[in-house]
């Protein structure tokens, strides 16, 4: 464990505030109103197959996958669907959402909802892509791209490593650190599912040096599965980002534009390994997900909580004994990638991995200054950019550069605004700057 993990450039040493780590999983409980997005996931919209009225089970299909690059969803509570609609989702974004009123708790015929850990691994690699496709799985980091796609290899490459992304870098969220210390056995049966498909025997399961407990517990479990082993890395942000984390375990480098198979290499999130081993190994859908609810200590109470997807925030705070009058912004994920919700009714999704809860003072931004050329932006890159001339550019309309300056390979982890001593946006120019670039294509 002294040869610990890290990547080279740039990078940010964040106070962690991991309030939450040692706090056990509580189940949150159903809310009486679920609010399901039919779009959970980079891609299509899932292609709704229910009504108004028809009465659902836990795990019934809701909306069909709309195309490769898309996922199934499913009904998170038994009840009857009460509307079809379009509401502001976590970003703001107007999305199709599907409302069902929670009656009893049932669930479809085959889903083994028992506690039992299963390690009886299918051969037949097929029926393990399929179960997965089945089971509407996606990213639960955060980037929400669909599974399916990511076990499937084109034929011009070929994977040597297979990375379970254990790090959870962001302040505050613990979901990952709290599913790796109460699951363990069903995260590294996940693992070799995963390595079953990809047809190799090299999963590394990479957890952040702030976790000891579960780097243990993990560690322990591995012994007794081949292909599977743990790597420690260093307490850096952004550790988790995919490409950082590719660095850091295998020495190499993604190319500009390209993805992570282009380095020989599929990195997934260690809540989907999980849902892939309980996908696979208990015909599982994808409609629950551990959420860490922290934030401002005055303000809620720090927890764990396995929820159900498309609960509303409000619930899931009210489960936190939050202080709700006292909000000044929430954020669905973390305080350096997250967004603000536009409402406390927003939903639960596949992608949330944490609410946090800033109070008034601390949500208010600082006023910007001019920019110094302090260069600290720079130094902090991971990917080694230029955010202050980014920022320049677009100030003065010239988007001409932005190609050659690299926006596009940022990865929008906000240690450059972090850093600003002008408290310049930064990571907003980069955003824009990349739209442009995007435009211009």
């Amino acid at each position: 464990m002294c040869n610990k993990k890290t990547f080279p450039l740039g990078g940010l040493h964040l106070n962690k505030q991991k309030i939450s780590a040692l706090s056990p999983i509580q189940d949150a409980g159903i809310p009486p109103l679920v609010y399901i997005p039919v779009k959970q996931h980079i891609g299509t919209p899932a292609q709704i197959i229910v009504a108004p009225g028809d009465k659902v089970k836990i795990g019934t299909l809701l909306a069909k996958a709309n195309g490769a690059l898309s996922a199934n969803i499913h009904a998170s509570v038994a009840g009857e669907v009460k509307k079809i609609e379009e509401i502001q989702g976590e970003k703001g974004y107007f999305e199709q959402v599907i409302t069902i009123q929670t009656s009893a708790d049932e669930y479809e015929a085959e889903i083994d909802t028992s506690p039992d850990i299963n390690s009886n691994i299918p051969q037949d690699v097929e029926e393990i892509r399929q179960k997965i496709t089945a089971a509407g799985l996606v990213g639960m980091g955060g980037a929400g791209f669909p599974t399916p796609i990511k076990t499937t290899i084109p034929e011009n490459k070929s994977v040597q490593y297979l990375i379970i992304n254990g790090i959870e870098c962001e302040p505050y969220l613990t979901a990952d650190g709290a599913l790796m210390l109460e699951k363990p056995e069903q995260i590294v049966i996940g693992a070799k599912l995963l390595n079953k498909v990809l047809g190799i025997q090299n999963a590394i399961i990479a957890i952040d040096e702030n976790k000891p407990q579960a780097i243990a517990k993990i560690t322990q479990v591995t012994k007794r599965y081949v292909g599977v082993n743990v790597a420690v890395c260093k307490s850096k942000y952004p550790q988790g980002g995919e490409k950082q984390l590719i660095t850091a375990i295998t020495g190499r480098e993604v190319p500009a534009g390209k993805l992570p198979i282009d380095a020989g290499c599929v990195v997934q999130n260690v809540a989907t390994t999980y849902a892939v081993y309980e996908a696979v190994m208990k015909n599982k859908p994808l409609y629950e997900r551990i959420v860490t609810v922290s934030g401002d200590p005055s303000l809620t109470t720090a927890g764990n909580y396995l929820t159900r997807i498309g609960t509303p925030a409000e619930y899931l705070l009210d489960k936190a004994h939050t202080n709700k009058s006292q909000i000044g912004k929430l954020l669905f994920g973390g305080p350096m990638m997250g967004v603000s919700a536009v409402s406390l009714q927003a939903p639960i999704t596949k992608k949330t991995g944490g609410l946090v809860v800033i109070d008034t003072a601390s949500s208010l931004r600082q006023d910007e200054t001019c920019c110094i050329r302090c260069g600290k932006c720079a130094e902090v890159c991971p990917m080694g950019l230029m955010p202050f001339a980014i920022a320049s550019n677009l100030r003065r309309n010239n988007t001409a550069p932005l190609k050659a300056l690299h926006v596009a390979d940022c990865i929008e982890c906000g240690a450059c605004s972090y850093i600003c001593p002008a408290k310049v946006p930064l990571v907003d120019y980069c955003k824009l700057g990349k739209y442009e670039v995007n435009k211009q294509k």
